[in-house]
């Protein structure tokens, strides 16, 4: 029996967001739409067996485990969203106008910015997750699903305007119901660790805020630079949030 769109949507997120292979070619039109609901399960699972990584390797110190589960991260989505950003800092770092900015995404080369920007997120990255220490395991299911939340909302919110042919463009198609379907599981997930003494109402809070915050800035940003969003925006407000949920739980932790 052939398994409606919504729930086809789970396996074409993990095709889309992963180099993990599940199968399930072809997807039709439908189900690329609903992937992005899926997004932060995905990103979730992705988190769980970081967290599971994590404490094999914890007993090296956590600068060695923070090292090795991003390490993982990048192998397990083959730095899907890392791409995104170095593309997303070299055009709107070296893109004078809209034209220029989408030659710049279309250039596989990575620029300074690119660079910079790379450098900065996973060395940010690392340390957090190093400064978590002991709560970095259920940092990193948190954070890896809740960072892929705000995408699905600047898909809401945003025009899609890549030029051309794109791979993200099925996907950008999201509507209210992906946005809600997706914005279920942060829900359940912070419910979960905040039920089992994880985290706090106020950590939780905090990285909630600073998750959307983070998107806002980044939704203005491209709004004002192109008109709105590209495949590549998305996999940069990714990372964007995915850095302000640490810090803001890192903060939230104190001393």
């Amino acid at each position: 029996m052939t398994m409606p769109p919504v729930l086809r949507g789970a396996r074409a997120a993990t095709t889309f967001l992963t180099r993990v292979p599940v199968g399930g070619f072809p997807y039709a039109e439908a189900d690329w739409r609903w992937a992005s609901a899926w997004f932060p399960f995905v990103g979730a699972v992705l988190g769980a067996v970081q967290a599971v990584v994590w404490l094999l390797v914890d007993g090296g110190g956590a600068l060695v485990a923070a090292s090795v589960v991003v390490a993982l991260g990048l192998l397990l989505t083959g730095a899907f969203h890392e791409d995104g950003l170095a593309d997303t800092a070299d055009a709107l770092g070296g893109g004078f106008d809209r034209a220029r900015v989408f030659e710049i995404l279309k250039d596989s080369r990575i620029g300074s910015f690119g660079a910079a920007a790379l450098i900065v997120v996973l060395v940010l990255r690392i340390a957090l997750l190093a400064r978590l220490d002991a709560a970095a395991p259920v940092a990193l299911v948190l954070t890896q699903c809740l960072s892929r939340t705000p995408p699905i909302w600047l898909m809401l919110a945003l025009p899609y305007v890549t030029q051309g042919g794109s791979r993200s463009r099925p996907v950008a198609r999201a509507a209210l119901p992906q946005a809600l379907l997706g914005s279920l599981w942060p829900a359940l997930a912070l419910a979960g660790a905040h039920a089992a003494g994880a985290v706090s109402a106020a950590e939780a809070a905090a990285m909630l805020g600073a998750a959307a915050a983070a998107a806002a800035v980044c939704g203005l940003r491209f709004r004002a630079r192109v008109g709105g969003l590209t495949g590549d925006f998305l996999g940069a407000t990714q990372q964007i949030a995915e850095c302000a949920a640490l810090l803001a739980l890192a903060l939230a932790r104190g001393g």
